[in-house]
């Protein structure tokens, strides 16, 4: 495959950026994306270029470090990570434009790479059981219901990549925060805190300059996990409750 690469470059987060131009030919479909962009840097490196900056890790699609915007699309055109995604998924002669995730709370480091310490820092404000269980439980010892069970474990699939933030026109982190909230607000472990820490990670979400959610679902379409849109219906359910119970 012969590809034609429209790439955003920014040497820092004070430089200003602008999308260039690269051609790569020979690409072979089964590669994936990111061994797409390494054969790039390769290239560049043998004509004394500086490499594209983009973050990845495990390249497994559990990290959640390799996000990218693809034409337009967060993690490109199937519903997976940027580091699952292959060549074969697009046409030969194609344009493609690639661009790091938008968003004021994701500030540009370079090229591709984004800060998503906000994430971090809305986890710290209270995505955590801070209350002491003891030793660990013999298994099964605290009984959970099967549909709760299974709807944290679905929560609890959110890698933190920012697809959902990417996607969003408000820039909202509502389905990342909502995942987080319901994984331990349907534990028996999550109880003693729920309600502190709704309020918690909302007031750090906003600290962060992350939008507000309007229901537009763009969010769950392209979440490469399948976090169900509903959790952010149960972060407003807990979100009421506590600002009710603090009045």
């Amino acid at each position: 495959m012969n590809l034609t690469l429209k790439i955003w470059r920014q040497a820092g987060p004070r430089h200003k950026g602008e999308l260039l131009t690269y051609k790569v030919k020979d690409i072979s479909p089964d590669m994936s994306f990111l061994e797409m962009l390494d054969v790039l840097n390769e290239q560049l490196n043998a004509k004394g270029e500086e490499p594209i900056a983009f973050d990845s890790d495990c390249r497994e699609g559990i990290c959640g470090m390799c996000g990218l915007m693809i034409s337009g699309e967060a993690h490109g055109p199937e519903k997976t990570t940027t580091c699952q995604l292959h060549m074969r998924s697009f046409s030969d002669g194609e344009v493609i434009t690639i661009e790091p995730w938008r968003a004021n709370a994701f500030p540009v480091i370079k090229d591709l790479v984004v800060d998503r310490g906000s994430f971090d820092r809305i986890i710290q404000a209270g995505g955590y059981i801070s209350v002491n269980t003891g030793s660990a439980p013999d298994a099964h010892a605290v009984p959970v219901p099967k549909p709760n069970a299974d709807r944290a474990f679905a929560a609890a699939e959110c890698i933190g990549c920012g697809a959902c933030v990417a996607a969003c026109p408000n820039a909202s982190a509502m389905l990342f925060m909502g995942a987080k909230v319901t994984h331990l607000s349907e534990l028996p472990q999550g109880q003693p805190e729920r309600m502190a820490r709704v309020v918690s990670m909302v007031d750090q979400h906003d600290h962060e300059g992350f939008g507000g959610c309007t229901n537009v679902g763009a969010c769950s379409q392209a979440c490469p996990k399948g976090i169900p849109q509903d959790v952010i219906s149960t972060l407003n359910k807990d979100l009421r409750s506590a600002l009710r119970a603090s009045r």
